[in-house]
């Protein structure tokens, strides 16, 4: 359970590994935390997509479940992570620090392959051999790319399915259907509290930098994961 004034995002992103990027505290802690899912069915019937969207201090932002039809499950968690970021860059400013979560390892690993590539400017490296985006998926990736460009910071940290706040929704897009009736909210800047991030005991505001923070990226992590859905 998250502390008080904390949200739950933030403590799942908190105690999970981001594939390719460390993250000690000091450049860890986000201003939205946004977990999605996708899921698949054999049988013809629809599946679904989830999305669960949190403002660093447990303010809700935004819930979806909405039905889908994916040709397979990898598609789905990248129509479910499109769907999620559109939604968060409909409500948040552009140099909000984002934090995205989702149970499917080669997903997480390849958005935060993007991260890096974007943060050194050199489009010619990429961890690895790059990214290998499921057939169908193309577009959609051009879409996650767009949005991770347009945020301040981001990068993806890999959870548990049964962890996922999103899973659900998106498993039982019927049962869920209610959520997509509550009202978004679209959170601005001056309702943001500060976020320390981690210079010299100092805070700094929403959106700056101390004259002291590193502006560049943690060294890249050793953890090392397997695909998985």
């Amino acid at each position: 359970m998250a502390a008080h004034g904390r949200s739950t995002l933030r403590d799942l992103f908190d105690d999970s590994p981001t594939p390719h990027i460390a993250h000690p505290p000091r450049t860890h802690h986000r201003h939205f935390y946004v977990a999605t899912d996708g899921s698949y069915r054999r049988n013809g019937a629809d599946g679904g997509l989830g999305v669960v969207i949190e403002a660093r201090d447990g303010t809700r932002v935004a819930r979806l479940s909405l039905p889908d039809a994916a040709p397979n499950n990898n598609v789905a968690e990248y129509r479910a992570l499109h769907l999620g970021l559109d939604v968060l860059a409909a409500r948040a400013p552009k140099h909000a620090r984002v934090g995205v979560l989702v149970d499917h390892d080669a997903l997480a690993a390849a958005v935060n392959g993007e991260v890096l590539v974007d943060a050194s400017g050199d489009t010619g490296w990429r961890p690895g051999d790059g990214p290998r985006v499921p057939s169908g998926s193309e577009s959609h990736w051009r879409g996650i790319r767009a949005r991770i460009a347009g945020f301040g910071e981001l990068r993806a940290a890999r959870i548990d399915s049964r962890d996922n706040p999103a899973h659900p929704l998106a498993n039982a897009p019927e049962a869920y259907a209610h959520v997509n009736r509550s009202l978004d909210r679209c959170v601005l800047p001056a309702q943001i509290d500060p976020i320390d991030d981690g210079t010299d005991g100092r805070t700094a505001a929403f959106g700056e930098r101390t004259e002291n923070a590193d502006p560049q990226f943690p060294p890249p992590s050793r953890f090392e994961g397997r695909a998985s859905d």
